[in-house]
């Protein structure tokens, strides 16, 4: 599904490191004589036998901590229970996500290079009941973008975009929300350049329509379909943005699909 927000104008040889001196400092665990630990088989039993005798510590490898472990809320969640590397619903009909989008400001037109700048809210809407959990008082649960890199969100990305970058001060710009029965609200802040042809022929009389099209990258409309949330009012624009050389006249919502030839519809 094929989106477009009109403006008219006017994205470790295997070691083990103990990090020990000899002397017996920043030793993670010591084995003397007498352990009840099982002697190794092999090559190492004599070492073992003449290490123990003489008193001398033992290594033991340290723990894993490159390997965070979960928080309560990603438990509460069973994060670990899923591949959230597959879609909600793999298999079945395609998952439906919701879009609105919130402009918060026009930043630039650039009639040599073609282009535009905005800078606007994202967000996208969709269940996953594999995020659904136990709640008594229907309370959602709100995450930053952590989270966002352990569970499956909508590849979206702007078709024909130069530069986009998500805002970063003084964290990243990025939200989840998720409801018990495992609805998502996913929001992020953005700022794209995108191309924008112009036609200069009627100048300085001339009106431009750019338009910033939203697009799911991997999945066919098999897989994932894109719907306004809102319909026509799933655009919010303020009133305020203006621009010092153009005429704002609109801004308008459309939907359609995409044809590729090599991989499909979207």
């Amino acid at each position: 599904m094929h989106f477009s927000i009109f403006l008219l104008l006017w994205g470790w040889v295997l070691s083990t490191e103990c990090r020990a001196h000899r002397q017996g400092k920043e030793i993670h665990e010591v084995y003397k004589k007498g352990s009840d630990l099982p002697v190794p088989q092999g090559g190492l039993q004599e070492r073992w036998g003449e290490a123990v005798q003489e008193g001398l510590p033992i290594l033991k490898r340290s723990p894993d901590i490159t390997k965070s472990p979960l928080t309560k809320s990603e438990q509460l969640l069973r994060i670990d229970d899923h591949d959230f590397s597959m879609r909600p619903g793999f298999g079945g009909p395609a998952i439906p996500v919701g879009v609105d989008v919130q402009v918060e400001s026009l930043d630039s037109i650039s009639e040599v290079d073609m282009d535009f700048t905005m800078t606007l809210y994202l967000r996208h809407y969709w269940k996953d009941e594999r995020l659904s959990f136990p709640s008594t008082n229907n309370q959602s649960m709100t995450f930053d973008g952590r989270l966002v890199k352990k569970i499956w969100v909508p590849d979206m990305f702007f078709v024909h975009s130069k530069r986009s970058f998500i805002h970063d001060t003084t964290t990243d710009n990025v939200m989840l929300r998720v409801q018990p029965d495992g609805k998502v609200l996913y929001s992020l802040r953005v700022t794209v350049t995108a191309m924008c042809n112009m036609d200069f022929s009627r100048f300085p009389l001339d009106t431009q329509t750019c338009s910033l099209e939203i697009e799911s990258y991997a999945y066919t409309e098999d897989d994932l379909m894109l719907y306004w949330k809102n319909g026509n009012d799933s655009l919010k624009t303020d009133e305020r943005i203006s621009l010092s050389q153009f005429l704002i006249q609109e801004f308008h919502t459309t939907t359609k699909l995409a044809f590729y030839s090599s991989t499909g519809e979207y």
